[in-house]
């Protein structure tokens, strides 16, 4: 999200960062503070998307080592 400020040149643009905390209900709670009640608040943006992501293999192997690729867990049981 871009916002213009008149006090700026017309070629900046300032860009605020959504963040979210979990309220007590687990549900998120949007802010753009950094800290919210003594709590570090998370981005509220994917990670970049990189073609060239050169640390897939070792996240791939990591998963299988503690069971947690998709094809390594339970089924669910059909209704």
């Amino acid at each position: 999200m871009h916002l213009m400020n008149a006090s700026l040149p017309p070629t900046t643009s300032l860009t605020f960062l959504e963040k979210y905390t979990l309220g007590a209900d687990g549900k998120r709670v949007y802010t753009l503070k950094k800290v919210v009640d003594g709590k570090v608040s998370k981005s509220a943006h994917p990670a970049r998307f990189s073609p060239d992501d050169k640390y897939s293999r070792h996240r791939v192997t990591l998963k299988r080592r503690y069971g947690l690729l998709l094809t390594q867990q339970p089924e669910e049981a059909s209704s």
